[in-house]
C-alpha cells in the first residue's frame, strides 16, 4: 500500500487485547443502579447519601478556592490535612504518626489500596482476603500478579474464623486484608478478635491491609462496641496499612478523598507508587477537609446519626417477612429473604427492583464463587424520606 494512502474507517483495525481481568465485568453496583434509574426505583443497593454534607465544608472549600489554593499540592498530601489525620489518630486509638513520612492523602480507599496492593505484592505472592469482600480487593491483587487466598467469614455470623485464617497462611502470604466495620455484613471486629489476629501474625511477616472507611460507624457504644482500629495494637500497627476515607465520613463519596496510616518505612514505598499512578490530590478539597476537622463533633456524632437511620429502617421491616441479620458499624442493613421469595439472591435483587420498587444488593457479587445464602444488602445512608418510601413498598411483603 502506498505510504500516502489512506485507510478507510472500515479497513481500520484495533489490536486485539488478551485481558489482564478476563473474569471481571460491570460491577454488580452499576448493574443495580442502573436498573433502580430505568425503573424509578427507591437506590438502596449502592453505598452513597442521597443527602446534602454540611455546607460549612463546602464553604470552607469554596473560600481555599478562592484564596487561590488551586494549583499541585505536595505529593503525599498537605501538611496541614496530615497533621489533623495524625492529631485524630493519636486521639482517638492512641497511636501517635508521624505527619510527614507517615501520613498520605490519597483519592479515596480504593486508589489507597491499590496503591498498597501494587507496592507491597510481588508476582507469585498470596494475597489473604476475608469473604465476602469488597469487590476491587481481588483484582487489585490479580493485577499486581498476587494470587487471592479467599478465606470464609463464618457463615450466619460473619465473624473472623481464625482456624481457617491461620491455616490459610503459607511462605508465599505477602498481607491480608481486613474490613471493619465490615462491608456488606456490617459486623464490627471485637477487640478479642483483633488480639487474636495479632497474636497470629506476630511470627510471619504478613502485612495488614486494613480497610477501616466506616470507622466512625459503629453503634451501641453504651453496651462497650467502639470501633478497634488496627492502630489500637503494636503488633498490627507496626505492620499495618490503614485506610480511611473523608467521603465516608463526611458524605462527601463524590469527592474521592481518603488516607492511609502506615510505618515510615512501609509509608515509603507506598509513596513510590502513589506519585505515579495518581500523584496528588485535589487541592482546594485538601484544606478545606483540614479546617473541617478542626471540629471533631462531625464524626463524633456519626453514630447517633446514622445509628437512628438504622433503627428507623429494622423497626419499619418488622412486619415483613425479612429475617433482619445485626447491623453493628457501617451503614448497611443485611436481610435474610428465605421467607419471602424462592429466588436466588441475584434474582430476588431484580425482582425487587422493577417489581416492589426498591433496589438491593445480592450478598453472592462479595463472593468469587457466587455463593447465595439468601440474604440481600441494603443501604440505609439515604434521606428519612427516602427511607419511609423504600419501608412503604417493601411493606407489601
Amino acid at each position: 500500500m502506498p505510504n500516502n494512502q489512506m485507510l478507510s474507517p472500515q479497513e481500520a483495525r484495533s489490536p486485539v487485547l488478551v485481558s489482564k481481568l478476563p473474569a471481571v465485568g460491570t460491577t454488580i453496583f452499576t448493574i443495580m443502579s442502573a436498573l433502580a434509574a430505568e425503573t424509578a426505583a427507591v437506590n438502596l443497593g449502592q453505598g452513597f447519601p442521597d443527602f446534602d454534607c454540611d455546607p460549612q465544608l463546602v464553604n470552607a472549600v469554596t473560600d481555599a478556592m478562592q484564596r487561590g489554593l488551586n494549583q499541585y499540592p505536595p505529593m503525599a498530601g498537605v501538611p496541614v490535612l496530615r497533621e489533623a489525620v495524625a492529631a485524630k489518630l493519636t486521639r482517638l486509638y492512641g497511636r501517635s504518626y508521624d505527619a510527614g513520612s507517615e501520613i498520605t492523602i490519597t483519592a479515596g480507599a480504593t486508589q489507597a489500596i491499590i496503591t498498597i496492593i501494587l507496592a507491597v505484592v510481588h508476582a507469585g505472592d498470596e494475597v489473604i482476603v476475608l469473604e465476602p469482600c469488597y469487590d476491587s480487593y481481588v483484582p487489585n491483587i490479580e493485577l499486581a500478579g498476587g494470587t487471592a487466598v479467599r478465606v470464609p467469614l463464618t457463615h450466619g455470623s460473619f465473624r473472623p474464623d481464625f482456624e481457617k485464617i491461620a491455616a490459610a497462611i503459607s511462605p508465599k502470604t505477602r498481607a491480608i486484608v481486613v474490613n471493619s466495620p465490615h462491608n456488606p455484613s456490617a459486623t464490627v471486629w471485637s477487640k478479642a478478635e483483633m488480639l487474636r489476629l495479632q497474636e497470629i501474625l506476630a511470627p510471619t511477616d504478613v502485612l495488614l491491609i486494613s480497610d477501616e472507611v466506616y470507622e466512625h460507624m459503629v453503634f451501641d457504644a453504651t453496651n462497650g462496641q467502639l470501633h478497634h482500629s488496627a492502630a489500637r495494637f503494636p503488633g498490627l500497627a507496626a505492620r499495618a496499612f490503614i485506610v480511611s476515607s473523608f467521603g465516608k465520613t463526611y458524605h462527601v463519596t463524590g469527592w474521592k478523598v481518603g488516607y492511609v496510616a502506615a510505618p515510615a518505612a512501609l509509608t515509603a514505598e507506598f509513596r513510590k507508587v502513589h506519585q505515579f499512578n495518581v500523584f496528588t490530590v485535589n487541592t482546594p478539597m485538601q484544606y478545606g477537609l483540614a479546617a473541617y476537622m478542626a471540629d471533631d463533633r462531625p464524626y463524633l456524632d456519626l453514630p447517633a446519626f446514622y445509628g437512628a437511620k438504622r433503627d428507623l429502617f429494622r423497626s419499619g421491616l418488622t412486619s415483613t417477612r425479612f429475617k433482619l441479620l445485626p447491623s453493628e458499624g457501617g451503614y448497611f442493613q443485611c436481610a435474610d429473604i428465605s421467607e419471602v421469595s424462592d429466588l436466588g439472591e441475584a434474582d430476588f435483587c431484580k425482582w425487587l427492583t422493577t417489581e416492589i420498587g426498591v433496589a438491593a444488593i445480592p450478598l453472592s457479587a462479595f463472593y468469587g464463587s457466587g455463593f447465595d445464602q439468601r440474604v440481600v444488602r441494603f443501604c440505609f445512608a439515604k434521606k428519612d424520606e427516602t427511607l419511609n418510601l423504600a419501608l412503604e413498598r417493601l411493606s407489601k411483603l
